[in-house]
């Protein structure tokens, strides 16, 4: 006859609660993972598949109860882990939107703007154009599957354990949103730079020969000229957008682990 003692039973709810709480929280958090368009369901079956593929090969967990007030700290401390690895993730995808929407107001399409479902807000055409190229371009390198091996690395470089996060963690989390402006900026710096020699041409123009109405003639040049801009440039978002997202898989581990270095990672394909 079979039998299980509590000690056993308590061992395999904490062999996949405390993975699990992690995973979800990261799929709550995460880009593409946390759309809309997801149902909860399906998440969560992802999130079951994934823990009992993985749990085999997890580190051995705490000899703690899970309904202790150790297990539910350990439990709150894996939905933190978890939500801070999505949101340096999500950073990544916020700077890409944050840089198309600083296009789309130099070509004078700030107005231009719709309900996205995605982020639940009102965003420029422009904006959710470039965010869902970059989101076509994430799941064409294999982004989804690195997500998954980012994951799984996530419990060898950080054990499940009642031991809390640095504060430097969170200090370095923070920090990291700064990344929204300046890799938004140097996205749209080459769009930003004709449009601003197309304004100051126009300026002078305009103070050449006044009875050209600029105000009527610079808006269709603008637009034109942003437009053939983002033709010529889409040719080469490949190579910047590829490094911006192998630095935020990487940051995935990286938030929690600031005095160390940062480890191995599996990289996209044709990243050096």
């Amino acid at each position: 006859m079979i039998s299980i003692t509590v000690a056993q039973l308590e061992v395999w709810i904490a062999s996949v609660i405390y993975p699990l709480a992690r995973i979800l929280a990261v799929a709550a958090s995460a880009p593409f993972l946390s759309n809309v368009a997801l149902p909860r369901r399906a998440r969560l079956m992802l999130g079951l598949a994934l823990t009992l593929a993985i749990a085999p090969i997890l580190p051995p967990m705490p000899d703690v109860s899970p309904n202790s007030g150790v297990g539910l700290w350990i439990l709150a401390q894996q939905i933190l882990i978890g939500v801070g690895m999505g949101l340096s993730m999500r950073i990544i995808f916020t700077a890409i939107d944050m840089g198309s929407a600083v296009v789309a107001y130099q070509m004078g399409l700030g107005f231009a703007n719709f309900y996205d479902p995605q982020n639940t807000s009102q965003t420029s055409v422009v904006a959710n154009f470039m965010t869902l190229l970059a989101t076509l371009l994430f799941v064409t390198m294999n982004g989804h599957l690195i997500y998954f091996a980012v994951i799984a690395q996530s419990f060898t470089s950080i054990p499940i354990s009642a031991t809390p996060l640095h504060a430097a963690s969170w200090e370095y989390l923070a920090l990291l949103g700064s990344r929204i402006f300046s890799t938004g900026v140097l996205l749209a710096l080459p769009i930003v730079v004709l449009m601003m020699c197309c304004n100051l041409s126009l300026g002078v123009l305009n103070r050449v020969a006044p009875q050209l109405h600029l105000f009527a003639i610079g808006f269709p040049i603008t637009l034109m000229l942003g437009f053939i801009s983002l033709a010529l440039i889409m040719g080469y978002l490949a190579v910047p957008l590829e490094r911006i997202f192998n630095e935020g898989l990487t940051t995935m581990l990286a938030f929690a682990l600031p005095p160390m270095p940062e480890p191995p990672l599996p990289q996209l394909p044709g990243t050096p």
